[in-house]
């Protein structure tokens, strides 16, 4: 098969066209950004072909898919359109791929691209799986059986995947211009979940997550007793994370992850889970937990002298907190400043006091004006980087113009949290470190 896609250096896009090229298709691209981005490793090394204008002319053979990024109005799909030819939708073309594999699908507002890496990797090694991850990476051979999707709950596209295994992480209120409230969004977990057809792996500590009301078989995971798999006696210190194993009140081995934050170990149960219920060899399961270092944008950390960057995906209450409780973990003597970019107006609005009472709790934040591609101004009059600022303590706003605010920061850890492109914003302040 040929496939054209369109926004492929976006994280979910360029995952689908690793694995269809792996796949043995023939695969070419389309993105407006001209700039290097971190999702570009995987489609260099394959060699994808990538264009940013209207020069390439695909024959009549070829199946166009387009990003969510992208409006049905961009100039590009409207050209693919006038040549008439076949044009799927993201989540369609992952949708199929899942009923042709064996798939573990892993949803929740938070930890699924973590989990899902940690998963493909274990199984990757003793079986040979195909995957899906939301950091940019996607992997294929069309020997493997088993097929690891990373599943977004975002514009219900996660109704459109027929897993054998789902594990659920978390459900919290987010992507609200897609849900009306919490219960829709519950709802539609439920929903996928009765499109499951054996498995539930599900994080039992959570109050939302416990409402999933399906008949499948359920396991459970987490630090409270009632569940199936247990992480007990944690140890949480500045070079990672140790804790024991229990399952169905037994002992099942210690664990040390160099990993920070309760929520990786979180993660790293469902992984845990998931292997034993593919009876994956518990020597593996350590190896390759003890030795993971984390997704692409997920804690990903630099030093330039004194000063310590973190570039990480948090764009949700509660993903920063944990990205703050991470730092506190690994330099607990060091004062932890935020620089935040928003994205979407509708997200920034429905958790404005979210936002603001985590932003608060670092020692400093700077925010930036709001990104959003999907969204204008003019329907959110009331919703500003202006009005998130005077409601954070110690908080002021940022631009990539004026980076040198940061200079008097420069001995902290500086944390850069988007699901935006932030990276120009932290090569910037690089540059200004570097030329000091």
């Amino acid at each position: 098969m040929k496939y054209y896609l369109i926004g492929i250096k976006g994280s979910g896009m360029s995952a689908l066209a690793s694995l269809l090229y792996d796949l043995g298709n023939t695969v070419v691209g389309y993105d407006d950004g001209v700039e290097f981005k971190y999702t570009l490793q995987g489609l260099n090394k394959r060699g994808i072909q990538i264009y940013h204008d209207a020069s390439f002319i695909p024959t009549s053979d070829f199946i166009v898919c387009y990003s969510n990024a992208i409006s049905n109005n961009h100039k590009e799909i409207k050209r693919l359109q006038e040549l008439n030819l076949k044009i799927v939708k993201y989540q369609d073309l992952i949708g199929n791929l899942s009923k042709k594999y064996e798939t573990i699908s892993i949803s929740g507002t938070h930890g699924k691209t973590t989990t899902s890496l940690m998963i493909a990797s274990i199984l990757d090694k003793v079986y040979g799986a195909n995957y899906f991850v939301g950091d940019g990476r996607g992997h294929g051979d069309k020997n493997n059986k088993l097929f690891v999707l990373e599943s977004c709950e975002y514009n219900k596209h996660f109704l459109k995947y027929f897993p054998k295994t789902l594990v659920i992480t978390n459900i919290e209120l987010e992507h609200t211009e897609c849900y009306k409230d919490i219960n829709d969004i519950i709802k539609n977990f439920n929903l996928v979940a009765d499109n499951t057809s054996d498995n539930l792996v599900l994080c039992g500590d959570l109050e939302n997550v416990l409402k999933i009301k399906s008949d499948k078989k359920k396991y459970y995971y987490g630090f409270n007793d009632n569940n199936d798999l247990i992480a007990k006696n944690l140890d949480l210190t500045s070079t990672g994370s140790s804790f024991d194993v229990y399952y169905k009140g037994t002992y099942f081995d210690h664990f040390e992850i160099k990993l920070f934050g309760r929520h990786m170990i979180l993660d790293s149960l469902a992984a845990i889970m998931v292997s034993i219920l593919y009876n994956v060899p518990k020597e593996i399961i350590k190896e390759v937990l003890n030795n993971f270092q984390g997704a692409t944008r997920r804690f990903s950390e630099t030093r330039v002298n004194n000063t310590i960057i973190i570039d990480d995906y948090a764009h949700h209450p509660t993903e920063i907190r944990a990205t703050l409780d991470s730092v506190r973990q690994k330099y607990p003597m060091k004062k932890v400043v935020a620089v935040f970019l928003p994205n979407t107006y509708s997200r920034t609005e429905a958790l404005m006091e979210d936002f603001a009472n985590v932003l608060s709790q670092f020692d400093y934040s700077f925010v930036m004006d709001i990104k959003c591609d999907r969204e204008l101004q003019e329907d959110y009059p009331n919703v500003s980087s202006d009005v998130l600022i005077s409601k954070t303590k110690n908080a002021k706003k940022l631009s990539i113009e004026k980076i040198d605010i940061l200079e008097a920061h420069k001995n902290d850890v500086i944390c850069f949290m988007s699901c935006a492109n932030i990276t120009p914003v932290i090569n910037a302040f690089i540059d200004y470190l570097n030329k000091e």
